[in-house]
């Protein structure tokens, strides 16, 4: 096994934030993670895509950098095909793979950025769909037993943007792979008026799973900016999840407050609509910065450091809480 010393994470994180890690590897089979695991030189900090994650600083840590490959179909029906994903694929491919055959299940998460490995951790979501709704087990290894251990959907506690991997086992378990049930006859997601739109304006009346995923594409890209030419993670916060005493009193206030029942008790609140309201979209403080387009994503615009981005979210956090007495959760992962 070979570790890299002083690893600067600039170009395994999307933010594109410079950090230094004192060691370094990558492991793409259960056999080197468990070398890795073995020999690793210092506390063990995993990393796979790097696209829900801020780093604050540098750490003294030894990082295994998952790339487990593979998509294998395991078992199939006349209805579902059951298949077994490594944790290192990006998870925009594995959408791809399953429109490619018509398999339905994760069209609406196209174009999520990171590794099929974070998925579950998460529970990544996007219109009206989360990949709990397709996830059989989770196969992950134990760091601290050194073995690896298989977690029926049952037990990962799936919630909104989190999960018994988030929770209880957060930096515990390194995912290996996803065990996914995709359907040949999928149900459609279109709820959300977004995709109905877009399928309009693409002149597709009798849309499949491809047309929904280019759907989704097509919307994505029109909001959010690309990784690769800016940095950032995404929604940087979660959509608040509030009750209905506290959301009927908001829509007193802002009649035109967009809004999602969650349940009978609670209500869902666009995070994105709550700081838009308060004049954050294209703010720049040095080389940090909220999105143009969309208030929910922050940005680094060259040379923004983790802190500079964690002291424009605090700000931001601030001002909602003030304004709307709602507290903002990170929905990225802060790590220094």
């Amino acid at each position: 096994m070979i570790w890299e010393s002083n690893k600067d994470l600039r170009n395994h994180n999307t933010f594109g934030v410079s950090a230094k890690c004192a060691y370094f590897t990558t492991v793409h089979s259960v056999a080197e993670v468990e070398t890795a695991v073995r020999e690793a030189p210092a506390p063990i900090l995993l990393l796979g895509g790097g696209s829900n994650v801020l780093f604050t600083g540098d750490l003294p840590a030894a990082v295994l950098h998952m790339a487990l490959p593979g998509i294998h179909i395991v078992q199939e029906t006349s209805d579902q095909v059951h298949v077994a994903v490594g944790g290192g694929v990006r998870w925009h491919d594995l959408v791809l793979w399953a429109v490619s055959h018509g398999y339905g299940g994760i069209e609406n998460l196209a174009l999520i950025p990171g590794n099929a490995g974070a998925a579950p951790i998460q529970n990544i979501g996007a219109y009206g769909v989360e990949v709990a709704s397709v996830i059989e087990a989770v196969e992950a290894y134990d760091l601290q037993n050194k073995e690896v251990l298989r977690f029926p959907s049952e037990v990962c506690e799936f919630g909104y943007r989190t999960s018994v991997f988030k929770t209880d086992y957060r930096n515990k378990l390194l995912i290996l792979r996803l065990h996914l049930r995709l359907n040949k006859h999928p149900v459609l997601h279109l709820e959300y008026g977004a995709i109905r739109d877009e399928l309009s304006y693409m002149g597709i009346a009798h849309p499949d799973v491809r047309s929904v995923s280019q759907a989704v594409i097509r919307i994505r890209q029109s909001k959010l900016p690309d990784p690769a030419k800016l940095g950032n993670a995404g929604s940087f916060f979660k959509n608040p999840v509030v009750s209905r005493a506290v959301y009927e009193d908001l829509l007193s206030k802002y009649p035109a407050m967009p809004h999602y029942p969650v349940d009978d008790s609670q209500v869902k609140i666009p995070a994105a609509w709550l700081i838009d309201q308060l004049g954050w979209k294209g703010h720049r403080q040095g080389d940090a910065g909220v999105h143009h387009r969309h208030a929910l994503v922050l940005v680094n615009y060259g040379t923004a450091t983790g802190q500079q981005l964690i002291e424009l979210s605090s700000s931001i956090r601030h001002s909602v809480h003030e304004r709307f007495g709602i507290v903002l959760e990170t929905e990225v992962n802060i790590v220094g």
